[in-house]
């Protein structure tokens, strides 16, 4: 049984790590029907998705990522006249959103990415831009002479609705110096999402779990992201993504090993626990289909899950490193997993209103 104590703190939203650390010793039933139970309570029966594109519009990089799975594949950069196809596309299709993001070019400067909003908002000034990482922030920033803050201000103007909260991996530098020491710290990634969000650019947050952090240490990121909430109020949602250690240096070490992926249970309990300690902090917590599969995305809205992300369209990131759920799903399959999880489909923007 959750002691009463426990209970009472998840529902202030005070839960902490020695909480935590207790909750992952309960029967895992016990732990979901928590979770599910704060759910209900914060968000009701809904379950959001949006209808967007992703558009990965370089896989060179001059990244060290152990992690990486789509660097240099193929080698490529779309040109302005793909991009622009790629946005015709998804806005015939209906798409609210645009997910544009692609590896660190050399002598990459500003202008590339502010090209690539002008390419969207010149013909579309209606769809949502929700493009960039930290990451790809701070590597146009240091190429181009500038602040993070001008950095930002650039972006804006020239058309960033949102960001993604993408590069965070685990925010612990034990860690990031093991999987991917050449990215922003802990500390940086803070900085410029703080950043971001005092400058009216909110923004996702995550956390990619599975590889070589602790329980602990995931416990910790969660509540990092929830001390940022408490001073910015910028995430939208907190979106759990389990590592895929196929075709990348990280996971052929780890099976190397005789570990493998994360478990179900494992990744239902990461579900749970992020809506118990973000409880009354951030209310959306978004289910990866791609990750999980679909099957256990559908289960994981009953964890504390509430929102099935997005179409996609494009989804190349994940497929690269062995996920194998495909890189688009259609409205109808996505209305009808949320129906048969016995939830309300309701359709979001990037911003979580509701598209009648």
């Amino acid at each position: 049984m959750i002691p009463e104590d426990i209970i009472e703190r998840a529902y202030m939203g005070t839960t902490t790590k020695e909480d935590a650390l207790k909750l992952l010793e309960v029967r895992p039933f016990e732990l979901y029907a928590l979770a599910d139970q704060l759910r209900y309570e914060a968000v009701g029966d809904n379950v959001t998705y949006v209808v967007n594109r992703n558009i990965n519009f370089t896989d060179k990089c001059v990244g060290t990522c152990g992690f990486c799975a789509f660097k240099d594949k193929k080698g490529y950069l779309l040109s302005p006249e793909q991009i622009r196809e790629k946005i015709d596309e998804a806005v015939a299709s209906g798409a609210t959103e645009l997910c544009i993001q692609g590896g660190l070019m050399e002598d990459v400067k500003l202008d590339l990415y502010l090209d690539i909003l002008r390419a969207v908002k010149e013909d579309h000034n209606h769809i949502h831009t929700h493009c960039f990482s930290p990451m790809e922030v701070y590597h146009a920033a240091t190429s181009s002479g500038l602040t993070i803050d001008e950095t930002l201000t650039e972006l804006k103007k020239n058309g960033l609705n949102t960001m993604p909260g993408t590069a965070a991996e685990i925010l612990a530098d034990r860690v990031r110096e093991i999987i991917c020491p050449r990215k922003i710290t802990r500390q940086q990634w803070i900085d410029i999402v703080t950043a971001a969000h005092q400058a009216g650019i909110r923004t996702t947050a995550t956390m990619m779990y599975g590889h070589v952090e602790t329980w602990e240490e995931r416990i910790d990121h969660i509540l990092t992201i929830r001390d940022i909430q408490k001073n910015t109020g910028g995430f939208t949602e907190f979106v759990p993504l389990p590592f895929m250690p196929y075709n990348n240096r990280i996971g052929e070490e780890i099976l190397k090993n005789g570990q493998f992926m994360t478990t179900g249970v494992e990744d239902l309990k990461v579900y749970s626990l992020a809506r118990i300690l973000l409880n009354t902090h951030i209310e959306n917590i978004q289910v990866s289909w791609v990750k999980l599969g679909k099957k256990l995305a559908q289960v994981a809205l009953l964890c504390g899950g509430n929102d099935l992300g997005g179409t996609l369209m494009e989804e190349s990131i994940s497929r690269s490193a062995g996920a194998s759920n495909g890189e688009v799903i259609t409205v109808e399959e996505l209305e009808w997993l949320i129906r048969a999880a016995e939830r309300t489909p309701v359709q979001r923007d990037t911003l979580y209103r509701s598209i009648l």
